[in-house]
């Protein structure tokens, strides 16, 4: 597969693409108070709506890897796309509750199709030397997609006359608008024989070993407190009172989207540091300690009596984000990498993403179910430790020691 095109760097365009998709992901959260306004939807029922575009990758992250196998990762990218911007054009014209989650299960089928088959499309099309920067810029396509999601969507929504219908539809015709720009910018690799039974020995000689598992668990105990925590900032710290003067659904908006463009800047930061040698179990144990220590103080203490104090939950928030970014990046490099002797990465990644996006589904439900139940935010901590205490176990058994672990530890 040749490494570059002209006019652009492929695997530039793929990152793209992956921002484009998150998008979809993102466009949400500043938009669930008008939603909920509309379709008349509880709190638990909007947790629903948020993981349910995750749905799909957590129960098909590994027929996502047939489908890139089979026809190839360029043209699943553009399938994606294609699902992806025709849902959102669908659900912008949603009746109900049950038609939106409908179409964002389907928008989330498209979204798994992209991020299954970019990173490793993206290992291949980085130049050798630029390896751990290309999968930085990849690690950082959640983080920049919540940065323009939910900034743009927190202006649009609060600012102008555009409805979040308009919005979902706007989305999605810039998603099918990039379709092109892929089919022209990034070269088709080779799609695999129609062999069924060829595709099952891959997947099955990759999901039979625990480097995959180990990986996607670690990748999921990051997911499932992040993606929750940030797609309910807007909801959460919309709650405060600020001067009459102040749009605080902007304000809010607007900060969010700071805190998660944070995590999109340090994943890059992050592939900077594996380039420069330092070992990812560190990077890993580093980041999920520092999630745990600054989600609870996001929530635990009553910061109502303290002055600034909506400052000082929104600072943690900003360094949970910018500090847990050590793990996609981290993960996603060792992992285009684990795949056994006859196995597949697509497979690894496809089964990594089906762990994590169960993660993120499930992530948005147990915080605002635990929110319901307490009648407030301040227990939502006791999820993001727990995470994070999986995490860490998991990576300190198998991760190993070392600037490249599991090249010294034998995979390929």
């Amino acid at each position: 597969m040749a490494t570059t095109t002209s006019g652009a760097r492929a695997w530039t365009v793929v990152v793209a693409t992956g921002i484009l998709a998150a998008m979809h992901v993102w466009k949400l959260p500043s938009a669930l108070e008008f939603i909920r306004a509309d379709l008349g939807i509880s709190l638990v029922a909007a947790g629903t709506l948020v993981g349910v575009v995750q749905l799909a990758g957590a129960l098909g992250g590994l027929a996502a890897s047939v489908v890139s196998e089979r026809i190839g990762a360029k043209y699943t990218l553009v399938v994606g796309m294609a699902l992806a911007g025709i849902a959102s054009i669908a659900g912008g014209v949603s009746i109900n509750a049950g038609w939106l989650m409908t179409t964002r299960a389907i928008e989330g089928v498209g979204f798994i199709l992209i991020t299954v088959a970019a990173p490793a499309l993206v290992r291949a099309l980085a130049p050798r030397q630029s390896v751990n920067a290309a999968m930085g810029w990849w690690g950082a396509f959640q983080g920049i997609a919540l940065f323009l999601g939910v900034g743009i969507s927190a202006v649009l929504l609060n600012a102008t006359e555009i409805s979040w219908q308009i919005w979902w539809i706007i989305m999605g015709g810039a998603t099918l608008g990039f379709i092109p720009v892929i089919l022209r910018k990034v070269p088709a690799d080779t799609p695999g024989a129609i062999n069924f039974r060829r595709i099952s020995r891959l997947i099955g000689k990759s999901v039979k070993t625990p480097l995959p598992w180990a990986l996607g668990i670690i990748f999921s105990s990051y997911t499932l407190q992040w993606g929750a925590i940030l797609s309910f900032l807007p909801t959460i710290f919309g709650e405060v009172e600020l001067s009459s003067a102040v749009n605080v659904a902007i304000v809010v908006g607007i900060a969010t989207a700071i805190v998660g463009g944070l995590n999109g800047v340090a994943n890059i930061l992050t592939g900077v540091l594996l380039q420069r040698g330092h070992p990812p179990r560190r990077l890993l144990v580093t980041g999920l300690i520092t999630m745990a220590v600054t989600s609870t103080l996001v929530f635990a203490p009553d910061w109502s009596s303290v002055p600034g104090h909506v400052v000082w939950p929104l600072l943690a928030a900003a360094i949970f984000s910018f500090a847990g970014a050590l793990v996609p990046t981290t993960v996603t490099r060792q992992a285009v990498d684990i795949a056994p002797p006859g196995g597949s990465a697509a497979a690894v990644i496809g089964l990594m993403t089906q762990l994590y996006n169960l993660a993120n589904f499930l992530g948005p439900i147990i915080l605002s179910a635990i929110a319901a139940a307490a009648g407030n935010w301040q227990m939502s901590w006791t999820m993001t430790v727990t995470a994070s205490a999986v995490g860490i176990t998991t990576a300190m058994i198998f991760v190993p020691r070392g600037t490249d672990p599991f090249k010294t530890s034998g995979q390929s």
